[in-house]
């Protein structure tokens, strides 16, 4: 058993913290801010014992060095092809590789996602993917490195997880991004239901996130870009077409 919590960070970051019961031990993911960690390492009574990177993005990795002097013994593990733009890390992965954490009886496997950055990679470990800025609730990352057919790629490796896949992403772009889907696909009658719903969390300040891959499947447009009905409102014929056609029109649009 294990709990995962999110640490607010910046504006709309989450730095995932992993702990299980009757431990002190503590894994955080994509800690951009040390400080935002340090608060609630303190606050829970809680040791850093392990720190996982998805890319090299300083609102990710920015919080590594300071972590590092507090906790001398710390894994940071982040992708090996960003090893040169990452300080701080202590252990490099590549696709297919398993980071295994005997401290939370918990195995990882590394998941390649070239797109928002070339080097770009998820951890998994059924139900639980830290996704990074890849897949986001009703959305995906912004193309800074990779190509349109890349990311597509990336997302299809995504949606062929299994359906109860919770999806932990690191920023709370979930309005912003349903805004553009109901754009996309306003006849989506599940996205209308998952917009209400996800107006009421953030109305109580709670987070949108995890989303489940099950969700995503019926409401992201980004994972439905092989849907005909959707490719012909679009007026594509392909599914890297339309991924392409809507990626370049959320990079526009003006909610």
């Amino acid at each position: 058993m294990y709990q995962v919590t999110p640490i607010p960070a910046f504006d709309d970051n989450y730095i995932w913290a992993l702990s299980v019961p009757d431990s002190p031990n503590c894994l955080v993911v994509d800690p951009g801010c040390a400080d935002s960690v340090m608060h609630y390492l303190t606050s829970h009574k809680l040791q850093l014992h392990t720190i996982l990177i998805t890319h090299h993005h300083k609102d990710h990795t920015a919080g590594i060095n300071t972590l590092r002097k507090r906790f001398p013994t710390v894994n940071v593990i982040g992708p090996t092809a960003e090893q040169q733009r990452i300080s701080g890390l202590t252990q490099t992965v590549t696709d297919g590789d398993s980071v295994i954490l005997s401290a939370f009886d918990l195995s990882f496997k590394v998941i390649s996602l070239p797109g928002h950055t070339l080097g770009h990679i998820a951890f998994y470990s059924a139900p639980v993917l830290f996704c990074g800025d890849t897949l986001f609730s009703a959305g995906c990352g912004r193309l800074f490195e990779g190509s349109p057919k890349q990311m597509w790629q990336s997302l299809q490796k995504l949606r062929g997880l299994p359906d109860d896949t919770q999806i932990y992403c690191t920023h709370e772009y979930t309005l912003a991004n349903i805004k553009f889907a109901l754009y996309a696909e306003p006849n989506n009658s599940a996205l209308v239901e998952y917009a209400a719903h996800c107006a009421s969390l953030r109305q109580q300040n709670l987070p949108t996130l995890p989303s489940s891959l099950t969700t995503e499947k019926a409401i992201n447009p980004f994972l439905r870009c092989d849907n005909k009905t959707l490719q012909e409102k679009w007026q594509q014929d392909s599914a890297l077409g339309l991924f392409t056609a809507l990626r370049a029109a959320k990079d526009q649009f003006k909610s």
